[in-house]
């Protein structure tokens, strides 16, 4: 038996019965990518593609038996994280990367759905910003959550204070935003901003900062550098969008089972 190897990201994210963002978000985005997810609930969600309408965390002490299994059997090339439930989690996930200083962390700081449902609470997201974004190579904040984190609405001002608290690279995603293009900017100390403009299709799509991560994620795994894993994850995440489902009455799904390669 001819046995395939493949880069392998572990990933902590929320259940979204919908299918459209989270864990199945995650799972679709990395698989598609060539690498095999390792999946870890965080938390179970009452969600559809409209809104989030509560959360609840998985027991963290339940997660670090998962942890601990995982990395006895299998290597772990990526990890990436979305909603994460509460900061017991974050302080679970922490602890066991404290050995662990080289797997390249990809943080999407999951904190409100695109329908105003609130995933994380204030100790979950101080928890985020004094503890997780410091061991992160890269976090992945929208433009809400920008502002909300770097406490500033001023992206480059935003971006420089959470650099300043430890952050070794923020890309800031403009999905939310208005205009022509998408404009994601990768901030990186004591380097220029890199700007990438993507087209944009037109309304918002359900999971599109998940799936954004995961294919981050996927990258990274398999030794892609931090700038061309952004370029491919962008490319995927636009072809998705491009051929987008219709799975309810709210925003559409980026198709996740599309290739980069015809």
């Amino acid at each position: 038996m001819n046995l395939q190897h493949r880069p392998q990201v572990l990933v902590l994210s929320g259940l979204d019965p919908s299918g459209g963002a989270g864990i199945q978000a995650d799972i679709q985005a990395i698989t598609a990518l060539g690498a095999h997810p390792l999946p870890v609930l965080t938390c179970l969600t009452v969600q559809d593609t409209r809104n989030v309408y509560s959360a609840t965390p998985v027991d963290a002490t339940l997660i670090r038996r998962q942890l601990d299994c995982l990395a006895a059997d299998t290597p772990i090339h990526a990890i990436k994280t979305g909603a994460l439930g509460n900061a017991d989690i974050v302080e679970t996930l922490l602890a066991f990367l404290a050995d662990k200083p080289d797997i390249p962390l990809i943080v999407d700081p999951v904190i409100k759905a695109a329908g105003g449902g609130d995933l994380a609470d204030q100790a979950l997201i101080d928890s985020m910003r004094s503890r997780l974004f410091g061991r992160a190579h890269l976090i992945t904040p929208n433009g809400v959550e920008l502002a909300l984190l770097g406490q500033d609405n001023d992206a480059d001002t935003a971006a420089a204070t959470l650099m300043a608290a430890g952050c070794k690279a923020v890309l800031a995603t403009g999905g939310h935003g208005e205009g022509r293009h998408i404009v994601n900017t990768l901030y990186r100390p004591a380097q220029a901003a890199k700007h990438w403009q993507i087209p944009r299709m037109g309304g918002e799509y359900h999971g599109t900062g998940c799936t954004l991560a995961a294919a981050i994620a996927a990258g990274s795994a398999a030794g892609l550098s931090a700038e061309a894993a952004i370029e491919q994850a962008q490319q995927f995440v636009s072809r998705a969008i491009g051929q987008a489902l219709a799975v309810g009455q709210g925003q559409p799904v980026p198709n996740r089972s599309v290739r980069l390669t015809p």
